[in-house]
């Protein structure tokens, strides 16, 4: 098939928001690169490991919520101090004996009136993020710049608003017929579906332009970044509000538990003497904009990669295949050679099996000289909020220049390479990357960078 014969499937992202474009405006797209050289016919086709060069877009805020606390200076007094933000586990009426990263006070967050339809544990964690570190502010600048319905919604989440689902069960009643109901305060469908996170972040924005919920465990909220990339550089939106929401539930604890993988002591990723996870919940929030079409900022989203083991429904590829292409594909869609990466935070579960394997396709691409750590021994395992959590670690990396060890790990595997840190360092970088892998070999890797 020739190039020219491709015609792009204009799809609605929300019910609620159909994209609405005129003939002139779709033949415009279809001309539009999504990077910087043209798309190419299959016959010249670049192969998967060597992408073209993307595009950078600019991050003019960001910030994360979780169990170190609310917003960016939380995060990194925690970081610079070695302190963790897990406890152990009090949530639930029958708490399993583990350790948790639990966000204080979202038990205590009021949705504004005209948002109250949407109330539940993770769109009161989702509106607590959202009033951080000038987000809103940010927002606002690229809706008087753009227009709202020029600025997408791209929200990732694994278990979005499932706890008010599990209560609602746990409070059926059953009528005269004999038929079950969900009780009167629960009964609102648009809490109990896969979408309520990013409907709920439209809803309390404004934003008028696409909106998605990306749902693939534990890289939704990295994905995030290079959905809202595509949308971007598509020519469907100027900018792009992209984040992640998750909180703590009984499907989550009850459902780790039973696939062996949660530890009964605080989490130790890459430690020899690892033997699982410790579970989290968090909130955050990055702006994007097209690089020229706003004012300068210090960092961007300057790669993106992704890739699909297929190997296992939760177990990763034994080679690590998947992690290694999406790493790849970061570097190069940024640009880079391995060696001009300053830090990696690593996806580092505590997992036996994941951290060996993450640790082997580290050390198959990158230099001894790298500094990788995975830093949810201060978080806990976010889930679905992890790639965003982790994201913005690799950007306090790249603005402040600590770069975050390994807490609680003392005793390296010998299967791990000599990237993987324990301490904590400080250096001047240029270049930050998050890898976020979900179940089922679903990989996301991101470059950032700090612009001179």
């Amino acid at each position: 098939m020739r190039a020219s014969a491709f015609r792009p499937a204009l799809h609605s992202f929300s019910s609620r928001n159909a994209y609405a474009i005129t003939p002139r405006e779709n033949r415009a797209l279809r001309g539009a690169p999504i990077y910087s050289r043209p798309v190419q016919a299959p016959e010249d086709r670049v192969t998967a490991a060597s992408p073209p060069r993307q595009l950078p877009l600019n991050i003019l805020a960001h910030s994360a919520t979780t169990a170190l606390g609310a917003g960016l200076e939380a995060q990194r007094q925690a970081l610079a101090q070695r302190r963790s933000g897990l406890r152990r586990n009090d949530f639930g009426a029958d708490p399993l004996d583990c350790w948790i990263g639990r966000v204080d006070g979202v038990e205590d967050v009021a949705l504004p009136p005209a948002l109250a339809g949407f109330a539940c544990r993770n769109n009161a964690l989702a509106w607590l993020a959202l009033q951080q570190d000038g987000l809103l502010d940010a927002l606002a600048g690229v809706v008087a710049r753009h227009g709202a319905h020029r600025v997408a919604v791209v929200m990732g989440t694994s278990t979005s608003a499932i706890g008010a689902t599990e209560e609602a069960y746990a409070r059926l009643s059953t009528d005269a017929e004999g038929l079950a109901h969900f009780p009167p305060d629960l009964r609102r469908p648009r809490i109990h579906t896969p979408h309520a996170l990013g409907d709920f972040v439209q809803a309390a924005t404004g934003l008028r332009g696409p909106c998605v919920t990306v749902a693939t465990a534990c890289s939704s909220s990295a994905k995030v970044f290079a959905q809202a990339a595509r949308l971007i550089h598509a020519g469907f939106a100027d900018a792009a509000l992209v984040g992640g929401v998750d909180t703590l539930c009984g499907s989550v604890l009850f459902g780790f538990h039973s696939l062996q993988l949660v530890a009964s002591a605080p989490c130790q990723p890459f430690d020899a003497r690892r033997s699982g996870l410790s579970l989290g919940e968090a909130g955050g929030y990055a702006v994007l904009e097209r690089a020229d079409a706003g004012p300068a900022t210090a960092l961007q989203l300057c790669g993106h990669g992704e890739s699909s083991d297929a190997h296992h429904m939760s177990a990763p590829h034994p080679q690590g295949l998947g992690a290694r292409l999406a790493m790849q594909q970061a570097l190069h869609g940024a640009g880079l050679e391995p060696a001009q990466l300053g830090y990696l935070n690593l996806h580092g579960t505590s997992t036996p099996a994941n951290d060996s394997i993450e640790a082997a396709a580290v050390a198959a691409l990158f230099p001894p000289s790298l500094h990788a750590s995975s830093t949810k021994g201060w978080t806990g395992h976010t889930l679905g909020a992890a790639g965003i959590v982790e994201s913005v670690f690799a950007l306090l990396a790249l603005s402040d220049g600590l770069l975050p060890g390994t807490l609680n790990s003392e005793v390296p595997d010998p299967a791990c390479g000599p990237q993987i840190r324990f301490d904590n360092a400080r250096a001047d970088i240029r270049h930050a990357m998050n890898n976020s892998f979900g179940f089922g070999g679903n990989n996301c890797s991101l470059v950032f960078g700090r612009v001179e």
